[in-house]
C-alpha cells in the first residue's frame, strides 16, 4: 500500500492542530457505522477491514508530506514536528470481515488519542463504504443465482482502478466464484475467468474463423461469444467449433449470451447444443445483469449455467453509496476519565458511549436479533466486535480471503431465509438496550442545558 497519510480532508488536519494546542492529552472513541440501510436492502456485509488495518500499521507522515504541508502556510512548525513522529497507537475493535450487519451497529470502533482518531476518519469512511457497499450488493447477486456460478466482470465500469480491484475482492468475499480482473487475481488469489470480446469476433472476416482460431489456441478453455451478429447463426458456428474440439478429444467449455432475450435465446441454445451432442457445453449470460434480472431469468427457467455480472454490481447501481458515518462517542475530560458524548442534530442523533453489538441465537444457533448496548452491559448473546489492534499492535493475522469468504457464507446462512430475498419482506430485529437508550436521553438533556 502506498503512503496515504495525506488522504485526509483538510479539516481533519486543522482540527488536529487545535487539539494539539488545546487538548494534547485528550483521548476519544469513535464509531463507524451506517445510519440507515439503503431502500430495498435488508442487510450489509462488512468489508474493507484488511485495508484499514494495513493503513493504520503504515501510517506515517514522510518528509515530502511535511514539506507539502509547510507550503500551505497553515500549520505551525511544532504541529508539523508532531506529525513527523506520529504513529497509530490506538485500539481497534471491529466486526470481522464478512460479518452480516445492520444500521446503527458499529462496524469499526477506534479508541486512541483524539488527534490520531480524528486524522484517520476519511480513509476509514472511504474504505469501509466502498467495500461494504460492493460486498452487500454482490451477496444479493449470489443469493439470486441460487447456486449457479457467478463471475465479476465489472472492471471496465468501476470508478477507477483501485475501485475495480476492490470490487473484485469484495464480490469474491461475498460469494462470487471468480473475476475477469487479472490483477485482482494476482493480488488476492481469486480465480480468474474470461471469454472473448465482440471486437475479437469482428476482427475476423467470418465468425467461424474466429471461433476456430480461438479453439485451436485454447482447446481446453474455450468459451465462445455468439451474439455479435445473428445469434442463431452464432450458436451454429459455436457447435461447429465444439464438434471440432470434440473430435480432437477436447471440449467446448461454453457459449456466452450478452444481449437480447436471454431466456428465449438460452433455451434455443440449449436445445441446439443438446441435439448436436454437446450437452456438456455451458451457457453463460452477461450484459447489465444484477440480482433483479437474474431472479427474473431463473424464474422464467432460462437455461443459464453461470452469470457474468459487471456494471450494476461494480458500482452498486441501485445503492451507489452507504449512509456511513464516523462519530465521536466519548472523550476524556480534564481528569482524564472518559465522558460519553453525542450529536443532537435533527434526524442525526447518535448514541453515546463505548458500545458492543451482541447477536442473540436460539438453541440451534439461528440468529434471532442483535442488541446494541454499552460495552460493559451483560447481554445474553455473542459479542460481534473483536479487538484487532491494541496500543497500535495488531493482535491477530488478517485471515486469507478464502477464509473470510467461507465465514461470510456461514454467517448469512444463520439468518431467517427471508433476509436473503431479493424483494425482502422480513426485517431482522436490531434492538437498542434500555441502558443505552436512557444514557442517550439523559445526556441529550444535559448537553442542551450545557450549551
Amino acid at each position: 500500500m502506498k503512503n496515504l497519510s495525506l488522504l485526509v480532508d483538510l479539516y481533519e488536519l486543522t482540527m488536529a492542530q487545535v487539539y494539539f494546542r488545546y487538548k494534547p492529552e485528550a483521548r476519544a472513541t469513535f464509531d463507524l457505522f451506517v445510519r440507515d440501510l439503503p431502500p430495498g436492502r435488508s442487510y450489509l456485509v462488512a468489508a474493507g477491514l484488511a485495508d484499514v488495518l494495513e493503513y493504520l500499521a503504515r501510517l506515517r507522515f514522510g518528509a515530502e508530506d511535511i514539506a507539502y504541508l509547510e507550503k500551505l502556510k497553515i500549520f505551525s512548525p511544532a504541529f508539523l514536528r508532531y506529525l513527523r513522529h506520529l504513529r497509530f497507537q490506538g485500539d481497534v475493535w471491529a466486526l470481522p470481515e464478512g460479518t452480516v450487519c445492520f444500521a446503527q451497529e458499529p462496524i469499526v470502533r477506534i479508541t486512541g488519542s483524539l488527534i490520531e482518531a480524528q486524522l484517520i476518519e476519511s480513509f476509514l469512511l472511504n474504505t469501509i463504504n466502498l467495500q461494504t457497499m460492493i460486498a452487500s450488493k454482490a451477496s444479493r447477486v449470489v443469493s439470486a443465482c441460487r447456486g449457479h456460478k457467478v463471475y465479476d466482470f465489472s472492471l471496465r465500469r468501476t470508478h477507477g482502478s483501485d475501485a475495480g480491484i476492490k470490487a473484485a475482492r469484495s464480490s469474491y468475499l461475498a460469494g462470487f466464484d471468480g473475476t475477469a480482473n487479472v490483477l485482482a487475481g494476482k493480488l488476492y488469489g481469486i480465480p480468474v475467468a474470461g471469454t472473448m470480446a465482440h471486437s475479437f469476433v469482428m476482427s475476423f472476416k467470418h465468425e467461424l474463423d474466429g471461433f476456430h482460431a480461438y479453439a485451436r489456441t485454447f482447446p481446453s478453455r474455450t468459451t465462445l461469444l455468439v451474439d455479435t451478429y445473428d445469434v442463431k447463426k452464432g450458436i451454429e458456428n459455436a457447435i461447429k467449433a465444439g464438434l471440432f474440439l470434440k473430435a480432437k478429444g477436447c471440449r467446448l467449455q461454453g457459449i456466452r449470451l450478452d444481449s437480447g432475450n436471454i431466456t428465449y435465446l438460452s433455451k434455443l441454445a440449449r436445445r441446439m447444443l443438446d441435439q448436436a451432442g454437446l450437452s456438456g457445453v455451458g451457457i453463460i449470460a452477461s450484459g447489465n445483469l444484477d440480482e433483479f434480472k437474474i431472479k427474473d431469468l431463473l424464474a422464467r427457467d432460462a437455461c443459464v449455467d453461470s452469470f457474468g455480472v459487471g456494471t450494476n454490481m461494480g458500482v452498486s447501481i441501485d445503492a451507489p453509496s452507504l449512509d456511513v458515518i464516523y462519530k465521536i462517542a466519548e472523550v476524556t475530560g480534564d481528569d482524564g476519565n472518559f465522558l460519553p458524548t453525542m450529536k443532537l442534530s435533527f434526524a442525526k442523533v447518535t448514541y453515546p458511549g463505548r458500545k458492543q453489538v451482541f447477536r442473540v441465537c436460539d438453541k440451534k444457533g439461528r440468529y434471532l436479533r442483535d442488541v446494541v448496548a454499552l460495552e460493559e452491559e451483560k447481554i445474553k448473546g455473542v459479542p460481534l466486535l473483536k479487538q484487532m489492534v491494541k496500543k497500535g499492535k495488531l493482535l491477530c493475522r488478517v485471515p486469507a480471503l478464502k477464509t473470510i469468504r467461507e465465514f461470510a457464507a456461514r454467517d448469512l446462512a444463520g439468518f431467517n431465509e427471508g433476509l436473503r430475498q431479493i424483494y425482502p419482506a422480513y426485517r431482522y430485529p436490531v434492538v437498542i438496550s434500555a441502558r443505552l437508550k436512557a444514557l442517550r436521553e439523559n445526556l441529550g438533556n444535559t448537553l442542551i442545558r450545557r450549551q
